[in-house]
Protein backbone atom coordinates (compact mmCIF):
# COMPACT_ATOMS: atom_id res chain seq x y z
CA UNK A 1 0.00 0.00 0.00
CA UNK A 2 2.76 2.46 0.95
CA UNK A 3 4.61 1.75 -2.29
CA UNK A 4 1.46 2.43 -4.34
CA UNK A 5 0.92 5.72 -2.51
CA UNK A 6 4.56 6.68 -3.07
CA UNK A 7 4.32 5.99 -6.81
CA UNK A 8 1.01 7.88 -6.89
CA UNK A 9 2.59 10.96 -5.33
CA UNK A 10 5.59 10.80 -7.68
CA UNK A 11 3.43 10.27 -10.78
CA UNK A 12 0.99 13.02 -9.81
CA UNK A 13 3.73 15.58 -9.19
CA UNK A 14 6.09 14.76 -12.00
CA UNK A 15 3.54 14.18 -14.77
CA UNK A 16 2.59 17.85 -14.72
CA UNK A 17 5.49 19.67 -13.11
CA UNK A 18 8.17 19.95 -15.83
CA UNK A 19 10.56 17.51 -14.19
CA UNK A 20 9.81 14.23 -16.06
CA UNK A 21 7.61 11.52 -14.57
CA UNK A 22 9.39 8.81 -16.59
CA UNK A 23 12.74 10.00 -15.32
CA UNK A 24 11.69 10.00 -11.68
CA UNK A 25 9.99 6.61 -11.91
CA UNK A 26 13.31 5.19 -13.17
CA UNK A 27 15.72 7.08 -10.93
CA UNK A 28 13.90 7.09 -7.59
CA UNK A 29 13.58 3.28 -7.38
CA UNK A 30 17.28 3.01 -8.32
CA UNK A 31 18.30 5.54 -5.67
CA UNK A 32 16.11 3.86 -3.04
CA UNK A 33 17.21 0.36 -4.03
CA UNK A 34 13.69 -0.92 -4.61
CA UNK A 35 11.47 -2.11 -7.45
CA UNK A 36 9.55 0.52 -9.39
CA UNK A 37 5.82 0.28 -10.19
CA UNK A 38 4.69 -2.75 -12.20
CA UNK A 39 2.69 -2.48 -15.43
CA UNK A 40 -0.72 -2.55 -13.75
CA UNK A 41 0.30 0.16 -11.32
CA UNK A 42 1.83 2.26 -14.10
CA UNK A 43 -1.35 1.97 -16.17
CA UNK A 44 -3.61 3.00 -13.32
CA UNK A 45 -1.36 5.87 -12.26
CA UNK A 46 -1.54 7.26 -15.80
CA UNK A 47 -5.32 7.03 -15.69
CA UNK A 48 -5.28 8.91 -12.37
CA UNK A 49 -3.29 11.79 -13.85
CA UNK A 50 -5.47 11.68 -16.97
CA UNK A 51 -8.50 12.28 -14.76
CA UNK A 52 -6.68 15.20 -13.11
CA UNK A 53 -5.99 17.07 -16.35
CA UNK A 54 -9.50 16.37 -17.68
CA UNK A 55 -11.07 17.80 -14.53
CA UNK A 56 -8.74 20.82 -14.45
CA UNK A 57 -9.40 21.73 -18.09
CA UNK A 58 -13.01 20.53 -18.15
CA UNK A 59 -14.31 23.89 -19.37
CA UNK A 60 -12.03 23.74 -22.42
CA UNK A 61 -13.17 20.21 -23.16
CA UNK A 62 -16.83 21.22 -22.86
CA UNK A 63 -16.24 24.08 -25.30
CA UNK A 64 -14.56 21.72 -27.75
CA UNK A 65 -17.52 19.34 -27.45
CA UNK A 66 -19.74 22.06 -28.94
CA UNK A 67 -17.83 21.55 -32.20
CA UNK A 68 -18.35 25.10 -33.39
CA UNK A 69 -15.73 26.86 -35.52
CA UNK A 70 -13.30 27.76 -32.68
CA UNK A 71 -13.72 24.25 -31.25
CA UNK A 72 -12.97 22.63 -34.60
CA UNK A 73 -9.83 24.73 -34.95
CA UNK A 74 -8.59 23.72 -31.49
CA UNK A 75 -9.35 20.05 -32.11
CA UNK A 76 -7.51 20.23 -35.43
CA UNK A 77 -4.46 21.81 -33.77
CA UNK A 78 -4.43 19.11 -31.08
CA UNK A 79 -4.69 16.34 -33.66
CA UNK A 80 -1.83 17.86 -35.68
CA UNK A 81 0.26 18.23 -32.53
CA UNK A 82 -0.36 14.61 -31.51
CA UNK A 83 0.75 13.05 -34.81
CA UNK A 84 4.55 13.42 -34.30
CA UNK A 85 4.52 11.53 -30.99
CA UNK A 86 2.40 8.73 -32.47
CA UNK A 87 4.66 8.28 -35.48
CA UNK A 88 7.93 8.47 -33.56
CA UNK A 89 6.61 6.37 -30.69
CA UNK A 90 5.66 3.53 -33.02
CA UNK A 91 8.92 3.80 -34.96
CA UNK A 92 11.23 3.72 -31.95
CA UNK A 93 9.19 1.86 -29.31
CA UNK A 94 11.73 -0.90 -28.67
CA UNK A 95 14.69 1.47 -28.42
CA UNK A 96 12.80 3.78 -26.08
CA UNK A 97 11.89 0.84 -23.82
CA UNK A 98 15.58 -0.05 -23.59
CA UNK A 99 16.40 3.42 -22.24
CA UNK A 100 14.21 2.73 -19.20
CA UNK A 101 16.79 0.13 -18.22
CA UNK A 102 19.67 2.62 -18.34
CA UNK A 103 19.44 4.95 -15.30
CA UNK A 104 22.55 6.91 -16.28
CA UNK A 105 21.07 7.73 -19.68
CA UNK A 106 17.84 8.79 -17.98
CA UNK A 107 19.78 11.02 -15.59
CA UNK A 108 21.60 12.61 -18.54
CA UNK A 109 18.27 13.31 -20.26
CA UNK A 110 16.98 14.91 -17.06
CA UNK A 111 19.91 17.31 -17.26
CA UNK A 112 18.94 18.04 -20.87
CA UNK A 113 15.43 18.85 -19.67
CA UNK A 114 16.90 21.21 -17.08
CA UNK A 115 19.01 23.03 -19.66
CA UNK A 116 15.97 23.54 -21.91
CA UNK A 117 13.93 24.89 -19.00
CA UNK A 118 16.72 27.23 -17.93
CA UNK A 119 17.02 28.52 -21.50
CA UNK A 120 13.45 29.82 -21.33
CA UNK A 121 14.73 32.48 -18.93
CA UNK A 122 16.31 34.11 -22.00
CA UNK A 123 12.99 34.23 -23.89
CA UNK A 124 10.92 37.36 -23.93
CA UNK A 125 7.40 36.03 -23.41
CA UNK A 126 4.74 36.88 -25.95
CA UNK A 127 0.99 37.26 -25.59
CA UNK A 128 -0.30 34.68 -28.08
CA UNK A 129 -3.14 32.47 -26.91
CA UNK A 130 -3.77 28.85 -27.81
CA UNK A 131 -6.58 30.03 -30.09
CA UNK A 132 -4.04 32.10 -32.06
CA UNK A 133 -1.87 29.15 -33.04
CA UNK A 134 -1.48 27.93 -36.60
CA UNK A 135 -0.79 24.44 -37.92
CA UNK A 136 2.96 25.15 -38.02
CA UNK A 137 2.92 26.01 -34.32
CA UNK A 138 1.06 22.81 -33.50
CA UNK A 139 3.61 20.75 -35.45
CA UNK A 140 6.55 22.34 -33.64
CA UNK A 141 4.97 21.95 -30.20
CA UNK A 142 4.01 18.38 -31.14
CA UNK A 143 7.61 17.63 -32.08
CA UNK A 144 8.69 19.01 -28.71
CA UNK A 145 6.19 16.69 -27.03
CA UNK A 146 7.54 13.72 -28.98
CA UNK A 147 10.97 14.35 -27.44
CA UNK A 148 9.41 13.35 -24.11
CA UNK A 149 9.13 9.79 -25.39
CA UNK A 150 12.74 9.62 -24.19
CA UNK A 151 12.77 8.82 -20.44
CA UNK A 152 14.06 11.82 -18.51
CA UNK A 153 12.69 14.39 -20.97
CA UNK A 154 9.69 16.21 -19.51
CA UNK A 155 6.61 16.33 -21.72
CA UNK A 156 5.13 19.38 -20.02
CA UNK A 157 8.53 21.07 -19.92
CA UNK A 158 9.11 20.57 -23.64
CA UNK A 159 5.63 21.64 -24.76
CA UNK A 160 5.56 24.74 -22.56
CA UNK A 161 9.08 25.71 -23.61
CA UNK A 162 8.14 25.27 -27.27
CA UNK A 163 5.00 27.32 -26.74
CA UNK A 164 7.03 30.11 -25.15
CA UNK A 165 9.39 29.95 -28.12
CA UNK A 166 6.39 30.47 -30.40
CA UNK A 167 5.48 33.67 -28.59
CA UNK A 168 2.78 32.30 -26.32
CA UNK A 169 1.81 33.72 -22.96
CA UNK A 170 3.09 31.27 -20.29
CA UNK A 171 -0.27 30.17 -18.89
CA UNK A 172 -1.61 29.71 -22.42
CA UNK A 173 1.46 27.66 -23.34
CA UNK A 174 0.70 25.41 -20.38
CA UNK A 175 -2.97 25.20 -21.32
CA UNK A 176 -2.24 24.07 -24.86
CA UNK A 177 0.51 21.73 -23.68
CA UNK A 178 -1.74 20.02 -21.16
CA UNK A 179 -4.64 19.68 -23.61
CA UNK A 180 -2.15 18.22 -26.08
CA UNK A 181 -0.99 15.86 -23.36
CA UNK A 182 -4.42 14.28 -22.85
CA UNK A 183 -4.09 11.87 -25.81
CA UNK A 184 -0.47 11.15 -24.85
CA UNK A 185 -1.30 10.35 -21.23
CA UNK A 186 -4.32 8.27 -22.28
CA UNK A 187 -2.19 6.39 -24.81
CA UNK A 188 0.52 5.63 -22.26
CA UNK A 189 -2.06 4.40 -19.78
CA UNK A 190 -3.86 2.20 -22.30
CA UNK A 191 -0.56 0.78 -23.58
CA UNK A 192 0.53 -0.16 -20.06
CA UNK A 193 -2.93 -1.56 -19.33
CA UNK A 194 -2.78 -3.74 -22.43
CA UNK A 195 0.60 -5.12 -21.44
CA UNK A 196 -0.60 -5.71 -17.87
CA UNK A 197 -3.62 -7.68 -19.12
CA UNK A 198 -1.44 -9.80 -21.40
CA UNK A 199 0.86 -10.51 -18.45
CA UNK A 200 -2.08 -11.47 -16.26
CA UNK A 201 -1.41 -8.67 -13.75
CA UNK A 202 -4.41 -7.84 -11.57
CA UNK A 203 -5.67 -4.59 -10.05
CA UNK A 204 -5.39 -4.53 -6.27
CA UNK A 205 -6.85 -2.20 -3.65
CA UNK A 206 -3.40 -0.66 -3.14
CA UNK A 207 -3.19 0.22 -6.84
CA UNK A 208 -6.61 1.88 -6.69
CA UNK A 209 -5.46 3.97 -3.72
CA UNK A 210 -2.30 4.94 -5.59
CA UNK A 211 -4.40 5.96 -8.59
CA UNK A 212 -6.59 8.24 -6.47
CA UNK A 213 -3.48 9.77 -4.93
CA UNK A 214 -1.99 10.34 -8.40
CA UNK A 215 -5.17 12.10 -9.51
CA UNK A 216 -5.41 14.37 -6.48
CA UNK A 217 -1.71 15.25 -6.45
CA UNK A 218 -1.78 15.73 -10.22
CA UNK A 219 -4.59 18.29 -9.98
CA UNK A 220 -2.67 20.22 -7.33
CA UNK A 221 0.52 19.99 -9.42
CA UNK A 222 -1.20 21.64 -12.40
CA UNK A 223 -2.44 24.46 -10.18
CA UNK A 224 1.05 24.84 -8.68
CA UNK A 225 2.70 25.01 -12.09
CA UNK A 226 0.23 27.61 -13.37
CA UNK A 227 1.00 29.80 -10.35
CA UNK A 228 4.75 29.24 -10.74
CA UNK A 229 4.62 30.22 -14.41
CA UNK A 230 2.98 33.50 -13.45
CA UNK A 231 5.53 34.26 -10.73
CA UNK A 232 8.91 32.66 -11.43
CA UNK A 233 8.76 30.85 -14.78
CA UNK A 234 10.45 27.53 -15.52
CA UNK A 235 13.92 28.42 -14.24
CA UNK A 236 13.62 26.84 -10.76
CA UNK A 237 12.38 23.58 -12.28
CA UNK A 238 15.32 23.62 -14.67
CA UNK A 239 17.76 24.03 -11.79
CA UNK A 240 16.09 21.14 -9.99
CA UNK A 241 16.37 18.86 -13.03
CA UNK A 242 20.05 19.64 -13.57
CA UNK A 243 20.79 19.05 -9.87
CA UNK A 244 18.91 15.75 -9.58
CA UNK A 245 20.33 14.50 -12.88
CA UNK A 246 23.88 15.33 -11.82
CA UNK A 247 23.43 13.68 -8.42
CA UNK A 248 22.00 10.55 -10.05
CA UNK A 249 24.94 10.38 -12.49
CA UNK A 250 27.36 10.65 -9.60
CA UNK A 251 25.64 8.10 -7.37
CA UNK A 252 24.37 5.40 -9.73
Amino acid sequence: MLDAILWGVIQGLTEFLPISSSGHLVLIPELLGREGPDLATSAMLHLGTLAAVIVYYRNDLVRMARFDRPARKMITLLVIGTIPAVILGLAFESRLDQLNENPKAVAAMLIVTGVVLLSTMLIRFGDRRADDLAAKDAVLIGLAQSAALIPGISRSGMTISAGLGRGMEPVEAARFGFLLGIPAIAGAGLLSAGRAVSDGTGITAAIVVGTVVAGLIGYLAIALLIRALQRVGLGPFGLYCVTIGAVALAVL
